[in-house]
């Protein structure tokens, strides 16, 4: 993989988020930011830090405006290699899943659903009602990946930063960028 969209929606979850940028600050891989308006709000409310700088981290990454549909990820002709929400709101979720392209964050998600890239949409939301369950059963059957912002605990974590591991390492799993954030299961 050469390069994928991180799109941050307005959902809480900004911490993994965060963990996902820290990880891939250390690869290759050219990463596209793509908050959305309040998604940029919320990250620096959960988590002190302004995306701005966390996008200026990394000569591999580049802050996209939510706004800007001239950007090259509005169009399938020089698209990234997969695309992550995280987090992906239901607002965001529902947007997509019935064709509306309201920002960019929509459209790089429309765009990569149509050009059979891969799309990680990785929720954080609970009770869900049956429009949201509709809308992702939608996209999991249009082809993304559906992920619940919900972590495992065979792995015994003892803190906030084991929780996190463990999920942003599932979410990197799905890429199939090699991670060592939490440790995998084995019985023994």
């Amino acid at each position: 993989m050469t390069s994928l969209i991180l799109a941050i929606s307005g959902a809480s979850g900004s911490p993994y988020s965060l963990r996902f940028l820290e990880t891939l600050a250390d690869t290759e891989i050219f990463t596209h930011i793509l908050p959305s308006a309040v998604g940029a709000e919320v990250f620096e409310y959960e988590t002190g830090k302004n995306i701005t700088d966390i996008a200026k981290k990394s000569a591999n990454f580049k802050l996209e405006r939510y706004d800007d549909f001239f950007s090259t990820i509005a169009s399938g002709s020089n698209f990234a290699d997969a695309m992550v929400i995280l987090p992906a709101s239901m607002s965001t979720i529902g947007h997509i899943a019935n064709g509306i392209s309201a920002n960019l964050l929509h459209r790089a998600a429309a765009v990569c659903l149509k050009e059979r890239r891969k799309l990680v949409i990785a929720f954080r939301e609970a009770p869900l009602t049956s429009i949201d369950l509709e809308n992702m059963l939608k996209l999991s059957q249009a082809g993304a990946m559906i992920l619940p912002l919900a972590p495992g605990f065979y792995h015994r974590p003892t803190n906030l930063d084991d929780i996190i591991n463990f999920t942003v390492g599932k979410i990197l799993d799905c890429l199939q960028i090699k991670n060592n954030l939490t440790r995998r299961w084995n019985k023994d």
